[in-house]
């Protein structure tokens, strides 16, 4: 990704998830701004940016079954305040959300941890009860207060790996080093389109956007693999980076599965292999690792070329 966009003097990632781009950028940029429509995901990188002790304190927790459980509940129960608040405040954080999210997370396997889908919910004396399949009760008022039935799905913790959950003597300074990284990053939660405008890319300079939105339609991919999913997104996604990838100072890389976009011939693709994960488990998904592939716009490659006509320049001063 890097040798291709160069170092930008401004980077934006509208799908931020995990943060491996930015987080293997081999320089601090000037600008840099990250968003998420997940406001679980945007909440915890503004925790650890803002308050990483406390989030480590919060997600420093042994594997517990019943825990896991009480905490799912407890996240979804404050899911549907968590994106207008941080949207009304660009400081605003909650680390104790944060630090059982990401714990919930490494106790968990597989999707659907706090999508609020699910047949299970905390009846009047705070029990875990069934609710009815798809999070359809019996009981009509249960389902209105629970939000037109939407409640979690209960299952094992993950006990892979030895048994190991968090790696707690290593959770501060990991969370630390990540503090100290995204001391200058903006961190938005909402819709896409709301950090790609001419005023937040290209009016700042030469700026990378990296566009990995979940996979469209077209991909052959399951549906509900985020908690915040779509499989249209990504088409729009697409009209903005075939309208916008003319623009010298736009260097645009947008990632999806081999057939999925039809792009202009001036852009470039990379394939690669995500190799196989729990998710390869399924037969029907266990080749998709193989239909990686990042489509990169013309500025992208005249990067490249520079990178390494410098390159050679340097090797043959040497």
């Amino acid at each position: 990704m890097w040798s291709r966009f160069g170092d930008v003097k401004n980077y934006v990632e509208p799908f931020f998830g995990s943060g491996a781009v930015l987080l293997a950028r081999p320089q601090v940029g000037s600008i840099e701004t990250i968003n998420d429509l997940d406001g679980f995901v945007a909440n915890f990188w503004r925790s650890i940016k803002l308050s990483p002790g406390l989030t480590a304190e919060y997600a420093d927790q042994p594997v517990n079954e019943n825990d896991l459980h009480a905490r799912h509940v407890w996240l979804v129960q404050r899911m549907d305040s968590l994106r207008s608040q941080l949207e009304g405040d660009p400081d605003w954080h909650d680390p104790k959300i944060a630090g059982f999210w990401v714990w919930g997370l490494a106790c968990w396997i597989a999707g659907g941890f706090c999508s609020g889908k699910g047949p299970w919910w905390p009846n009047e004396e705070g029990q875990l009860v069934r609710i009815g399949d798809s999070g359809r009760g019996v009981k009509r008022q249960r389902v209105h207060l629970n939000h037109n039935g939407q409640g979690v799905n209960r299952k094992l913790v993950h006990l892979g790996d030895n048994g190991q959950g968090v790696l707690q003597s290593r959770l501060l300074p990991w969370f630390n080093a990540l503090a100290e990284r995204l001391r200058r990053v903006r961190v938005c939660s909402g819709d896409w389109s709301r950090v790609v405008s001419p005023t937040v890319t290209f009016k700042q300079g030469v700026t990378g956007v990296f566009l990995d939105p979940p996979y469209a339609d077209t991909a052959n991919r399951d549906s509900d693999l985020y908690r915040e999913d779509s499989l249209e997104v990504a088409h729009s996604v697409c009209d903005w980076a075939v309208a916008n990838g003319d623009n010298p100072q736009l260097r645009i890389a947008l990632c999806g599965y081999e057939g999925e976009h039809e792009m202009p011939p001036a852009w470039s693709v990379h394939s690669w292999d995500a190799g196989a994960g729990f998710g390869a488990q399924a037969v029907e998904r266990s080749g998709n690792g193989e239909r990686e592939r990042i489509w990169f716009s013309p500025a992208c490659e005249a990067s490249r070329q520079g990178s390494l006509f410098e390159l050679i320049k340097e090797e043959e001063a040497s």
